[in-house]
């Protein structure tokens, strides 16, 4: 694997806007650019969720693993254009077909598997999975948009 094929936290936060304790996406992997690419999100107890979301049995919310998986098709638009799309937001348009398949909690690593489908213009789809221990716990169709430099 070359150093490019592997995306760190540094990485990443050049490629995204997104902060603690918003950013979900820790480490990007097996990334093929315009393709796909696998975000990792190391799940642990200290996410600022789990207090609120079932204090007795920490559940990560649904609505959060499909932000992970949005995130990471973020940093995968963003990484594939390159230059052209340095400060430039990727923006979340839709989600289709959500399905949750189990929880995911403290301890967990979750693999976010994002594949493009198409892209037109500033637009692009991807199919999406979460997938924890290789079992699926999650999956979405996503779509976003690459707004222009002078967008606001």
């Amino acid at each position: 694997m070359s150093e490019l094929d592997v995306l760190d936290i540094g990485d990443i936060v050049r490629k995204i806007p997104h902060r603690f304790p918003f950013l979900l996406v820790d480490r990007v992997k097996d990334i093929v650019p315009g393709e796909k690419a696998t975000g990792i999100k190391n799940v642990t107890i200290n996410e600022p969720f789990f207090p609120g979301h079932f204090p007795e049995r920490p559940v990560m919310p649904g609505v959060l693993i499909i932000e992970a998986m949005a995130q990471t098709c973020g940093i995968l638009v963003v990484h594939s254009l390159g230059e052209e799309a340095e400060g430039r937001l990727v923006y979340f348009m839709s989600i289709d077909n959500a399905r949750f398949r189990k929880p995911v909690t403290p301890g967990d690593v979750l693999h976010l598997e994002v594949v493009k489908e198409r892209s037109r213009g500033n637009v692009w789809r991807f199919a999406c999975l979460g997938k924890v221990e290789g079992a699926v716990v999650a999956q979405a169709t996503v779509a976003a948009m690459l707004l222009e430099k002078d967008a606001g």
